[in-house]
């Protein structure tokens, strides 16, 4: 049993729910590893659940964001804009189907709503949920320039001047927030690199 697959049981046995059948866990994977994705993969879910662990101490409730974090891209195309709806739609289902109660279910939906960066996230374990997505932005320079060209890559189809100008236009969001990261730790730790690499790609 690999890392991913020892976090996947723990997720669900932390929960007080029973293990679903392997075909779930084999589903999420999948989709993790469409051919069309490069940022939005394992690699990513990896990096999330990694700051997951050093954040729980922070958290209210640990596994429900664990939860939030296996199916917050488990529906991914750079064509489409209803991902993240999408995406909640497959953990109600998945959630559904393992009889896990209505408030569970509502938590996890709104939490991977939350993940269109739209809002501002609710306080708590929310909060926590966005800063690890959002982790990305205050990574180490060379990790950081790997990430812009893995979006690049999954938009390659744009042709570049207008991938340029969209691309800048998201990134000053950013920049134009009064704080990008909300919980204290990764505030202090991610805050002002996040500017540096955000400014250096609007440059």
């Amino acid at each position: 049993m690999n890392t991913l697959e020892r976090r996947w049981h723990r997720t669900w046995a932390d929960l007080g729910l029973p293990q679903p059948a392997p075909a779930i866990l084999e589903h999420l994977l999948t989709r993790y590893r469409e051919t069309h994705r490069a940022y939005h993969t394992v690699q990513h879910l990896e990096e999330c659940f990694a700051l997951l662990d050093e954040l729980r101490p922070l958290a209210n409730e640990p596994a429900v964001i664990a939860l939030a974090l296996w199916y917050h891209d488990a529906v991914y195309w750079p064509r489409r804009s209803n991902n993240e709806p999408a995406s909640a739609d497959m953990a109600r289902a998945d959630l559904e189907a393992a009889d896990a109660p209505d408030p569970l279910i509502e938590a996890v939906t709104a939490m991977i709503l939350a993940t269109t960066h739209l809002a501002a996230p609710l306080p708590g374990d929310t909060e926590i949920l966005i800063d690890i997505d959002l982790a990305i932005l205050g990574a180490e320079p060379p990790r950081f320039a790997e990430y812009e060209r893995q979006i690049r890559t999954e938009y390659s189809w744009v042709p570049g001047f207008l991938f340029r100008r969209k691309r800048a236009e998201v990134l000053k969001g950013f920049l134009a927030r009064p704080q990008i990261y909300r919980t204290s730790l990764l505030h202090a730790r991610l805050e002002a690199r996040a500017r540096r690499n955000l400014v250096t790609a609007v440059a």
